[in-house]
């Protein structure tokens, strides 16, 4: 049996979709599994040894068709379930099983606060879309697969303060609405037992050595220095992982770590929230705004100007 999984992005929602490559994997008898994903987040999956080929495009399916359809598929296993997959799924004419991404749901929550969501986290909707194959959720949790060369050693990387345990803080996030907001991490910083190591992109550089230069004799930032399995590595080194929702967030999650999530404008009923972490995992929120949540994904800015999803979480609790 020959079976095509495709999740185009992004970081965690392609990590939240390892538990089912790992069960389809194991559980299907002789079973080849291939993978569709954007070229920028091949990264995150290239390594996973559950995936038997990985098929990568820019964003065209033009790219990539002529191929899929060579591999003649018995199925295809739709986790992104949007108008490119069902183009996708004409076009190779197989059998296909395809995620309930539960957009109606979610429109009822963000614009009038009606909650008809699961009680359900998105790996375990994952999981029933492959259910008619026999497959079956193990209970293992996410998975995460890096190369000898990324992973980092912390005795030259890090000061030596930092060699007995240090708590890695995510400082980016794809939407500044889900970002912890610069005085946030300050306070963090000033409660934090343990050094901290700031995690980030290129584009999170300027904040990040503001929070460094504050503290800098418990913190240091890696931001824009390290790819992200690189960043991946310092997670799995440390004691614990302070992160909105972030695609690091759910790496963490990967490898079991204590996880303080940070929620802003999104909420983790959507189903996103750390998935079967270290069993001393917090969620941080501000609950019962009416403008929450403003959105299922985020804004460049908070729409109703005040931004208390995030100002007004008491960070001290860390």
């Amino acid at each position: 049996m020959k079976v095509l999984i495709v999740r185009f992005s992004s970081i965690g929602d392609i990590v939240l979709t390892t538990p089912v490559l790992r069960c389809v994997k194991q559980q299907l008898s002789g079973v080849q599994v291939h993978y569709l994903t954007k070229e920028k987040f091949a990264s995150v999956i290239r390594h996973n040894p559950y995936i038997d080929k990985l098929y990568t495009m820019d964003e065209e399916l033009s790219e990539v068709i002529p191929q899929l359809k060579a591999e003649n598929y018995d199925c295809i296993i739709d986790l992104h379930h949007n108008a490119r997959t069902l183009r996708l799924k004409k076009a190779l004419g197989k059998t296909s099983y395809s995620f309930n991404k539960l957009n109606w749901e979610k429109f009822l929550m963000v614009y009038f606060k009606i909650n008809r969501l699961p009680h359900k986290h998105i790996v375990d909707r994952y999981m029933e879309t492959v259910l008619p194959l026999g497959v079956r959720n193990d209970g293992k949790g996410l998975d995460y697969f890096i190369e000898a060369k990324d992973e980092v050693d912390i005795s030259q990387k890090l000061p030596a303060a930092f060699q007995q345990g240090y708590d890695a803080l995510v400082v980016g996030g794809s939407y500044f609405t889900k970002r912890i907001p610069l005085h946030q991490l300050l306070e963090i910083c000033k409660h934090n037992s343990r050094p901290l190591v700031l995690l980030g992109g290129k584009e999170d550089t300027e904040i990040a050595n503001q929070v460094a230069i504050a503290y800098e004799e418990k913190v240091i930032s890696l931001c824009g220095s390290q790819s992200l399995n690189q960043s991946a590595s310092v997670i799995r080194q440390a004691q614990k992982v302070i992160s909105s929702d972030t695609g690091l967030m759910h790496i963490a999650a990967a490898y079991q770590k204590n996880i303080v999530s940070v929620w802003g404008n999104t909420i983790p009923e959507f189903g996103m929230g750390p998935y079967l972490p270290g069993e001393h995992s917090k969620i941080l929120e501000v609950k019962g705004l009416s403008c929450r949540p403003c959105s299922k994904l985020g804004y460049r800015k908070c729409p109703k100007g005040h931004f208390k999803c995030m100002n007004d979480i008491d960070v001290s609790q860390i």
